[in-house]
């Protein structure tokens, strides 16, 4: 019990004691038979303030361990988060302990996926903890404009217009507002009389054929303040809310806009069968799980970000020679017997000659053009990387010996079709020696070696071709 605790907990036996000394004075001036109407009034009095004592304290206890099972459940939350490093881990750790302070029957994460342009929505059952459904929405639904209609669902959203330019504002309703209504800056009085704002305010320009439309009919009533701009991020995140509910037939639902510093990345929705409202502590819940989500969420694709930017060659925009490496190492761990191996090792011929010739910059365009045309050559399951200055490697999955070479000569027609006037040079064309694994034990650094060994002969048999070991 904290020192909080312990001051309320006195001050309620010194108000509870000081109830119950009054109460026993009365008691024993009606059993003295003294007692006066005065005295069975205040009699009474005491009766009933004590009545509502005890109420008081059982609904100030019934608050505390609400707050108290509040601050627990996000103190979870929070803990989970705090171990997750990835985005699915991140899901898992806000699920269950959100179902359960918000007792909601739903949860539904949906967040933009960092490698590609699109939305993935996870609904997970939340009174057993396990996904149920994934789907993916539209990344318009994240990224097009917000715009009122998103809040169909949701209390009238005002629209601030001085009227005569008295500065005195007033309200229209946006959802009682017909389509063609005038926009915000317009005057009502303006709009009533077909004239300008007399306001002072510009009307948007409509074209010279535009109509103004006739105000529409719904009351106005003065306010003492201008009406708060709805928060983009909320109506989007309303927007994902509403596809949601339709995508997997949900019904009462309460979202929350998961955003970072870079924009928003999807919401947070909530759901239950029943129709009773939300309570304030779930509307809490739900605000601080998408808070922290966000901020999660943001640790973790700034990581892996970072990480796709070290295993990345800042020239070509291809896996450098790290990445190549480590993921030799992880597919001979995971290398099944039937699965074979090949390498391409790829060679820029006399690179070092038009290098000096036409410069650094020029050298750079090169690089990247061929770097560009062998990642257009090679299959799909392949893995080009750029292995180190005018060299570059390519892993090849399950290929025999002739695919390899097939690769290979794809690989060295295209950089002998670049087009490289533009930057003042001439064609040019590549080395290749192809090596494939004799079988499942061999390592794949003896295959890259007997590439390297391929390669070499090639460019002392007049450079571009194809060798295989």
């Amino acid at each position: 019990m904290g020192a909080e605790d312990q001051r309320i907990r006195r001050s309620w036996l010194i108000f509870a004691g000081t109830f119950f000394a009054l109460g026993l004075i009365s008691a024993m001036r009606l059993l003295g038979g003294g007692a006066g109407p005065l005295d069975l009034a205040m009699t009474a009095l005491i009766v009933v303030v004590g009545f509502a004592a005890i109420r008081h304290r059982l609904a100030v206890q019934q608050l505390e361990e609400g707050r108290r099972a509040e601050a627990e459940s996000f103190a979870r939350i929070l803990q989970g988060l705090s171990r997750s490093i990835s985005p699915d881990a991140i899901v898992g750790a806000i699920v269950e302990e959100l179902g359960i302070g918000t007792a909601a029957d739903h949860v539904v994460i949906v967040r933009r996926r960092p490698d590609a342009r699109v939305l993935e929505a996870t609904l997970v059952n939340a009174r057993t903890g396990g996904s149920t459904s994934s789907t993916v929405f539209p990344i318009g639904d994240l990224e097009d404009p917000p715009s009122l209609d998103d809040a169909t669902e949701r209390d009238p959203v005002g629209i601030p217009i001085d009227v005569d330019g008295d500065g005195a504002p007033v309200e229209i309703p946006v959802d009682a507002a017909p389509a063609g209504r005038p926009r915000l800056g317009a005057s009502v009085g303006a709009v009533a009389a077909g004239g300008p704002p007399r306001s002072g305010r510009r009307m948007p320009d409509v074209g010279p054929t535009a109509a103004i439309a006739e105000p529409p009919a719904v009351a106005i009533a003065p306010r003492p303040g201008r009406v708060r701009p709805p928060d983009p991020r909320r109506l989007v995140a309303e927007r994902i809310a509403k596809r949601a509910r339709a995508v997997f037939g949900l019904r009462h639902t309460l979202v929350a806009p998961l955003a970072t510093d870079a924009g928003q990345i999807g919401a947070l929705l909530i759901s239950r069968r029943t129709a009773s409202g939300w309570s304030p502590s779930a509307q809490r819940i739900l605000n601080g799980a998408a808070i922290e989500a966000s901020a999660a969420l943001s640790r973790a694709y700034s990581h892996r970000d970072a990480e796709a930017r070290a295993a990345t060659d800042g020239l070509t925009g291809l896996p450098n020679r790290r990445y190549f490496d480590e993921f030799c190492a992880l597919l001979a761990r995971r290398r099944r017997a039937e699965d074979t191996v090949g390498v391409l090792m790829i060679d820029i011929d006399r690179f070092k000659g038009l290098n000096d010739a036409h410069g650094h910059v020029v050298g750079d365009d090169v690089l990247r053009a061929v770097a560009a045309a062998i990642a257009a050559a090679v299959r799909e399951d392949d893995v080009p990387a750029r292995y180190g200055g005018e060299e570059f490697a390519v892993l090849l999955r399950n290929p025999t010996l002739a695919v390899a070479v097939d690769v290979g000569e794809r690989v060295r027609s295209a950089v002998g079709r670049l087009d490289l006037h533009r930057f003042g040079v001439g064609p040019v064309s590549v080395s290749v020696g192809a090596a494939v694994a004799d079988g499942p034990d061999e390592p794949i650094v003896a295959v890259v070696e007997h590439a390297d060994r391929a390669l070499y002969l090639a460019k002392r048999r007049g450079r571009d071709q194809v060798v295989a070991a």
